[in-house]
C-alpha cells in the first residue's frame, strides 16, 4: 500500500484551473468510496451483532455467561490484517481492479469482525461516537487538504507511534492495566487524528506526482480510500473507549 509513499513531489506553484478540478474530482471519488465502504461495514457489524442468527456463527457464550468467538468469528476478526499484510507481498504491480478488489475485502471482514460493539456497547452510544468520528475526521481532513504546512515529516513518528501501540496493547493483554488501557486509549486518539491529516495532505501531493495515469489514478484512489477507511475506523474504536455505554 505503499506504492505511491516515496513518489509524490511537492505541489507546483501555480496549477490551471483544469488541474485543480481534476483533483478535486479525485478526492471526491475517494470520499464517496469510503462513505461507501463505511455504510457497508456498519450495516455488516449491525448485522452480525445484533441478529441471533447470524451472531450465532461469530460468538458463543460460554457456561459462565461470557461472549466469545467461534472458529468463524477468530477467522473474520484475523481476516483484514492478513489481507493487508498478505498485499504487501502479492501486490507488488498493483492495478486499479486488484486494489479495489482488496478495498472491498477489508470493508467486508472489518465490517463483519466488528459486531462485538454492538454487544459491548448501547447502540445510542455506538451512534453518537461514529457521529463525533465523522465530524472530526471531516475537520481533521479538510485541514489536511487545505494546510501549506508540510506534514510529511510527522509520518515516520505517526506509524513508529502506531507500532508501539499495537506492542503496547498486547503487553496489556497480558497485564490488564487499567491505568495503560487508558494511556493507550488517548493516545490512539491522538496518533490517528495525525493519520488522517497526514494521509489526506500525502494523497492531495501523489495526485500530482501520477500525471494524470488512469491505472495510476485507479490504484491510487482505492489506496487512498483504504488508509482513510482504516484510520476512521480506529479512530471511532478508541473514541467509543471514552464515550461508549457499556451495556452492562
Amino acid at each position: 500500500m505503499n506504492e505511491f509513499r516515496n513518489t509524490a513531489r511537492p505541489l507546483p506553484q501555480t496549477a490551471d484551473m483544469s488541474v485543480d478540478a481534476g483533483l478535486r474530482a479525485f478526492m471526491l471519488g475517494v470520499y464517496n468510496k469510503l462513505a461507501l465502504g463505511l455504510v457497508v461495514a456498519g450495516a455488516l457489524a449491525y448485522v452480525t451483532g445484533t441478529v441471533e442468527a447470524v451472531q450465532q456463527y461469530f460468538y458463543a457464550t460460554g457456561p459462565d455467561g461470557r461472549m466469545s468467538l467461534t472458529m468463524i468469528g477468530m477467522a473474520v476478526q484475523f481476516a483484514p490484517l492478513v489481507l493487508l499484510f498478505g498485499s504487501m507481498f502479492m501486490m507488488k504491480n498493483p492495478t486499479a481492479r486488484g486494489v479495489n478488489l482488496l478495498y472491498w475485502a477489508v470493508v467486508a471482514t472489518m465490517g463483519a469482525s466488528l459486531g462485538w460493539v454492538f454487544l459491548v456497547y448501547t447502540g445510542a452510544s455506538v451512534a453518537s461516537t461514529f457521529f463525533v468520528t465523522a465530524a472530526a475526521f471531516g475537520g481533521l481532513s479538510l485541514y489536511g487538504y487545505t494546510t501549506k504546512r508540510d506534514l510529511s515529516p510527522m509520518g515516520t513518528f505517526l506509524i513508529m507511534g502506531v507500532i508501539g501501540l499495537i506492542i503496547a496493547s498486547v503487553v496489556n493483554m497480558f497485564m490488564n492495566s487499567g491505568t495503560l488501557y487508558w494511556i493507550i486509549s488517548a493516545a490512539g486518539v491522538l496518533l490517528f487524528s495525525g493519520l488522517i491529516a497526514f494521509d489526506t495532505q500525502r494523497l492531495k501531493m501523489t495526485y500530482y506526482a501520477t500525471g494524470g495515469d488512469r491505472n495510476a489514478l485507479g490504484v491510487l484512489t482505492g489506496f487512498g480510500a483504504l488508509s482513510l477507511f482504516i484510520n476512521f475506523v480506529n479512530l471511532f474504536l478508541f473514541l467509543l473507549r471514552f464515550m461508549g455505554a457499556s451495556r452492562d
